[in-house]
């Protein structure tokens, strides 16, 4: 990859489209709300932004919607009305992670939300795939692992032109990637560089699904990037409480606090799927989890801009989710 100098983007000079927030015709009406609900919600930091993976979930009737929707629509048309829930102020756009989408279209996107709503944009996985893995079938021929020309030109550059200061964070989720020992010590500088080489002035955050990276050289390799490690609920991963203990140098400057509660530490995603479906009720609580998460933000999330996307698969119902996570953070601060 030629090397190129990173250039200064600024995220809120950005102007993105003119924001409509008409609801399309015959777009999905928000569920009705109880008042307690937005109490809860004005308890909450200013800073913390709650929210859901996605969005298109024809389940979540009576919880983010009026009526059941098909996902079809609701992936086209429901952005509004979910963003008209209380509680979430954020979402996950994993459309992203599988192919490179417009400026354009993300900035309908950010028309269709509120100017204090934040999308945590995954980046392509063909970024985050090396010669190890299958090739990503809509990425392009050529390999681009950690190109940093490729991360600003398909991802980075259309994400603040389209969203402006609605961009929360763009989110490089490696998979399991398997190391051998010496490709293990040399992925923090290869990540070094990669982050270096990105434009400066957008928050970068970084989620792993190996223990063993988890090491001085990764938290250092992230600190000197100015990004954040995103503290994840994984089967593969230690708490977060233990990931924060180990990235304590990694504090992402004036980044992001990142947290993505994606499964129980003893479930597989494809039969959480199946036992969770429609996801609509919190079938397996994980209180031990959500403390964590709460001791995590207390930490390091006081001030800091903080976003926490939970999945269905955590507990059953991500939007029942954060309510009990919002639930338990509210009454701590009361209780301090």
């Amino acid at each position: 990859m030629k090397r190129r100098a990173p250039r200064q983007i600024d995220l809120f000079g950005v102007e993105p489209a003119p924001a409509d927030r008409t609801p399309a015709k015959g777009a999905p009406a928000p569920a009705d709300h109880d008042d307690a609900l937005s109490v809860l919600a004005g308890r909450l930091p200013p800073h913390l932004r709650l929210g859901t993976s996605s969005w298109a979930f024809p389940g979540w009737q009576g919880l983010v919607y009026a009526q059941r929707e098909s996902a079809t629509r609701l992936s086209r048309l429901g952005l509004s009305a979910y963003a008209q829930h209380p509680l979430l102020r954020a979402v996950g756009l994993d459309r992203t992670f599988y192919a490179p989408i417009t400026s354009g279209e993300f900035a309908d996107y950010g028309a269709a939300v509120p100017e204090d709503f934040r999308f945590l944009v995954k980046a392509h996985a063909a970024l985050m795939s090396n010669e190890r893995q299958r090739p990503i079938s809509h990425g392009p021929r050529r390999s681009v692992f950690l190109d940093a020309s490729y991360a600003t030109d398909a991802v980075i550059t259309p994400a603040v032109e389209g969203l402006g200061g609605k961009l929360g964070v763009i989110l490089f989720q490696f998979p399991p990637m398997s190391l051998s020992a010496k490709a293990l010590a040399a992925f923090p500088e290869q990540l070094a560089r990669f982050l270096d080489a990105l434009p400066r002035g957008v928050p970068y955050a970084v989620e792993i699904r190996d223990t063993a990276v988890l090491t001085a050289q990764y938290a250092a390799a992230l600190s000197a990037g100015g990004a954040s490690h995103c503290y994840n609920v994984h089967p593969r991963m230690p708490n977060v409480l233990t990931q924060a203990a180990l990235m304590r140098d990694a504090v992402g400057g004036a980044g992001p606090v990142v947290v993505r509660w994606m499964l129980r530490t003893d479930q597989a995603y494809e039969a959480a799927r199946e036992a969770y479906a429609p996801f609509d009720q919190l079938v397996a609580p994980d209180p031990d989890r959500r403390l964590q998460i709460a001791e995590l933000l207390e930490t390091l999330g006081a001030t800091r801009p903080t976003i926490v996307i939970a999945n269905n698969k955590a507990e059953g119902s991500a939007p029942r989710t954060l309510v009990e996570l919002a639930q338990l953070l509210a009454g701590r601060a009361g209780e301090r």
